[in-house]
């Protein structure tokens, strides 16, 4: 069982904390704040309460010992800031070897890579992210990163793909992805004439019908450019 240590119980760090428990993860919850570490008590492996600018707090808690640790502290003062850097510091010194630290700007990024962070997260800007290409590209149900800028993308076939070949569609030559699998949709899986409801495979002459599922690659402004209808 993989071991982790939440720091900072603000929102990010509490959702963070209760998913990995839920995932049955060992997860030792840390704050300042009493009635934070009160409300995570009974949802995380361990909650306690200290000073995480304090090493020796740390290493009495065995956070050396964790397989990762991730710093949430909130950075709207300067203490805060200053906290979750000096905090990064202890755990580097401490030899954890993965350290994720929540970064509110780009600025505060650069600075906790330069600390030691082995990666930073940036909710808000990946959130505002995802959300753009949410409304660009609405027909885009499901998308998982695999390179800056690429992705593979879940999308639902639009009507004016209805009975229509891959060849006839023509996805490469004219939208610059490709296709990678196909999923039937409940009405075609419902009927005799389909042998099997994924085609793992699809060739030229592969059929594909209004509601089928496809799972398709290649870049974020050309899956973005796909029909919607």
């Amino acid at each position: 069982m993989r071991r982790f240590a939440v720091i900072g119980l603000g929102r990010f760090g509490q959702k963070l904390a209760v998913a990995l428990a839920m995932s049955r993860a060992e997860v030792i919850a840390i704050d300042k704040d009493r009635e934070l570490v009160e409300l995570l008590r009974d949802q995380v492996t361990h909650a306690v309460r200290l000073d995480s600018t304090d090493e020796e707090a740390l290493k009495a808690q065995d956070i050396a010992d964790v397989d990762v640790a991730v710093v949430g502290i909130g950075q709207g003062t300067g203490q805060g800031f200053e906290s979750a850097v000096l905090t990064v510091v202890n755990l580097r010194q401490m030899g954890v070897k993965q350290i994720y630290a929540r970064a509110e700007s780009l600025i505060a990024g650069e600075v906790f890579s330069k600390v030691g962070a082995t990666e930073v997260i940036y909710p808000e800007i990946e959130a505002a992210q995802r959300w753009a290409y949410k409304l660009i590209a609405p027909q885009i149900s499901e998308k998982i990163d695999f390179a800056p800028g690429y992705s593979l993308a879940r999308i639902m076939a639009p009507p004016s793909f209805d009975g229509k070949t891959v060849m006839d569609l023509q996805l490469r030559q004219k939208y610059n992805v490709n296709l990678v699998l196909v999923k039937r949709g409940e009405r075609r899986k419902s009927k005799k004439t389909d042998k099997e409801p994924i085609i793992n495979i699809p060739t030229a002459n592969t059929v594909i019908y209004q509601d089928d599922i496809l799972m398709v690659a290649g870049s974020d402004a050309d899956l973005a450019q796909l029909p919607q209808e």
